[in-house]
């Protein structure tokens, strides 16, 4: 027998942060990366979720401004919205999917 693929196995545009730490801010050079389906010429990047970013062709950069980030690939639409922020005080968790009884770093940064 065979299963037809469901949505959730469905492929999806995602936007990756280096280092990986939430919340993002700006003094961490933070790497966004942009992964999906395509050519690396397709990504479009958009900067404050309406203003196309003048980094497109490329799935990645550095950051320089602060702001919410996005970006599309064809075929699987657009990834979920990054903040950079430029907070002098933050609060730093692992950018990665946690579960209840998981041991947490956090880290108090400034």
């Amino acid at each position: 027998g065979w299963c037809p693929l469901s949505p959730t196995g469905a492929q999806t545009t995602q936007l990756l942060v280096d280092p990986p730490w939430r919340p993002v801010v700006l003094w961490d050079r933070v790497t966004l990366t942009c992964q999906g389906s395509g050519t690396t010429s397709a990504t479009t990047w958009y900067k404050d979720v309406t203003r196309r970013w003048g980094q497109k062709g490329r799935d990645h950069f550095t950051v320089i401004l602060s702001g919410t980030y996005t970006c599309e690939r064809p075929g699987t639409g657009f990834s979920s919205l990054v903040a950079v922020s430029n907070d002098l005080l933050v609060l730093q968790v692992p950018a990665r999917a946690l579960l209840e009884g998981d041991t947490v770093t956090l880290r108090c940064r400034g």
